[in-house]
């Protein structure tokens, strides 16, 4: 994975603090919330380059497995996927 960019913002505090309370209301910090707008900006303005990452994934890493060696029940925040098509 490439290293990540540093960025120097400086902003309003009333900018800042709606920013926070926002990220807070999504449970992001305010940094992840800065760069999810933005992704989205990008997007809906055609211009998020094509091999851009994923974004991270919000909260603590899954574990492959429990203790007693069974699979974890799915994320309930992943959406599942579609069915097939039938063409």
């Amino acid at each position: 994975m490439a290293e990540r960019k540093s960025v120097l913002l400086r902003l309003d505090p009333a900018v800042h603090d709606a920013l926070t309370r926002w990220a807070n209301d999504d449970l992001r910090s305010t940094n992840a919330q800065i760069e999810f707008l933005l992704r989205r900006a990008l997007a809906e303005a055609g211009r998020l380059p094509g091999g851009t990452g994923a974004p991270a994934r919000r909260g603590r890493p899954r574990k492959a497995a429990r203790k007693d060696g069974e699979p974890q029940e799915p994320d309930p925040t992943t959406p599942p996927e579609p069915p097939p098509r039938n063409e």
